[in-house]
């Protein structure tokens, strides 16, 4: 049996109307990026209000430690650097966008069929 070696990873409890939704918004980002690093696939949809961070504006004053050293938007464009793939949820945002624009970052919209595809494909599937 071959081993599948694509991880999706999906958030949708940590947006920023949660309290410590930002906090919350960086242990995705860490396990995206070790997956990377062990050459994993990956790919992260953003769901529910946690798609907001994805839009122009929210993640860059949205800090994910005590310190203030690093953002929201830090981690996505560190992410997006090492090849981890955006996906902006449809439903989520005709529910939480108010007119921003997507970050360039975003691959592109995907939906609850996709994740349940990819890991009816064998993916493994995070969720946050």
């Amino acid at each position: 049996m071959q081993l599948v070696r694509r991880f999706v990873i999906v958030l949708w409890s940590c947006g920023p109307d949660r309290p410590g939704g930002a906090q919350s918004a960086a242990a995705p980002f860490v396990y995206a990026l070790a997956a990377r690093a062990l050459d994993y696939e990956v790919e992260m949809h953003f769901t529910g209000s946690a798609v907001r961070w994805l839009l122009v504006g929210e993640a860059e004053r949205a800090y994910t430690d005590a310190a203030r050293t690093k953002t929201v938007l830090d981690f996505i464009s560190e992410a997006h650097s090492a090849g981890v793939r955006l996906y902006a949820c449809a439903m989520a945002l005709a529910q939480h966008r108010r007119g921003e624009a997507l970050l360039a970052e975003v691959a592109g919209l995907a939906g609850a069929a996709t994740v349940i595809d990819a890991a009816a494909r064998g993916a493994h599937t995070l969720v946050f």
